[in-house]
C-alpha cells in the first residue's frame, strides 16, 4: 500500500470555495478511487489543504489517475486551478504499526507532525516507536505513521486524533509526565520537526 499525499497552498480566503468544488467533483471520482482523508489546516500554515489517496502500488496510481482524467464521467480534475498558489505531491509508505489509514469519526481535531529524519534512520525510529506505541495509543489514537518514498525524502509524518485542543494538551502532558512519550531513543535520528492542527472536510472518510 502507498499513500499519495497532495498538499496545496491556496490563495487567502479561497478554502471554502476549494472544498466545495472539490467535494462536488469527488462525488463522481470516488467510484474510481476513494480518499483516505482530506484535511484543511486550522493552526500552522494557513490556506492549506491536504488530500490523501491510497493505492496498491505506483502502477495502480498511474492507471487510475489516467482514467480519471480521460473518462468524462468522472469530471476530474475539479476546476480549482484559479485558487492555487502551490502544489506538492509525495508518496508515502505506511509504518509497520499503521498498515492502513484509520476511518470514521476519530477527531474532530487532528495533529499532523512532520519530522525530517537523518538519512537511513527511519528503521531506527520505527524500532523505538514499537517499544512505546501501545501505551501511547491507549491515550489517543494514532491515525497514521508513514515515511516518504517519493518527493521530499526522509520525511516522517504521524497523525494523531483528539477530541479537542484541550484533550491534546492533557494527553501530551500526561504521556510526558509518566515517561510514556516521546519514545526512548536517540534524538540524533531527527533533523527537523514541525506540526500543524488540521480539520477534516465534510466528505473526508476520516473525521
Amino acid at each position: 500500500m502507498i499513500y499519495e499525499t497532495r498538499t496545496y497552498r491556496l490563495k487567502p480566503r479561497s478554502v471554502p470555495e476549494f472544498v466545495s468544488t472539490f467535494g462536488k467533483a469527488y462525488e463522481k471520482r470516488q467510484s474510481l478511487s476513494k480518499l483516505s482523508a482530506f484535511f484543511v489546516t486550522e493552526i500552522g500554515p494557513l490556506n492549506e489543504v491536504i488530500h490523501i489517496w491510497p493505492y496498491k502500488d505506483a502502477a495502480e496510481r498511474e492507471k487510475k489517475r489516467i482514467k480519471s482524467t480521460q473518462d468524462k464521467k468522472y469530471s476530474w480534475p475539479p476546476k480549482i486551478g484559479h485558487l492555487l498558489e502551490n502544489m506538492q505531491s509525495e508518496t508515502f509508505v505506511p509504518s509497520p504499526m499503521t498498515p492502513t489509514f484509520a476511518k470514521g469519526n476519530k477527531g474532530p481535531i487532528f495533529e499532523w507532525r512532520e519530522y525530517g529524519a537523518i538519512p537511513g534512520k527511519i528503521p531506527e525510529i520505527y524500532k523505538n516507536w514499537e517499544k512505546a506505541i501501545a501505551k501511547r495509543t491507549a491515550m489517543s489514537e494514532l491515525v497514521m505513521a508513514m515515511h516518504t518514498d517519493t518527493g521530499t525524502l526522509n520525511k516522517f509524518v504521524h497523525i494523531w486524533a483528539y477530541e479537542s485542543l484541550e484533550h491534546r494538551a492533557e494527553v501530551r502532558a500526561e504521556a510526558a509526565a509518566k515517561g510514556i512519550w516521546p519514545p526512548k531513543g536517540r534524538a540524533e535520528t531527527l533533523l527537523t520537526q514541525s506540526n500543524k492542527i488540521v480539520l477534516a472536510a465534510p466528505f473526508s472518510p476520516l473525521k
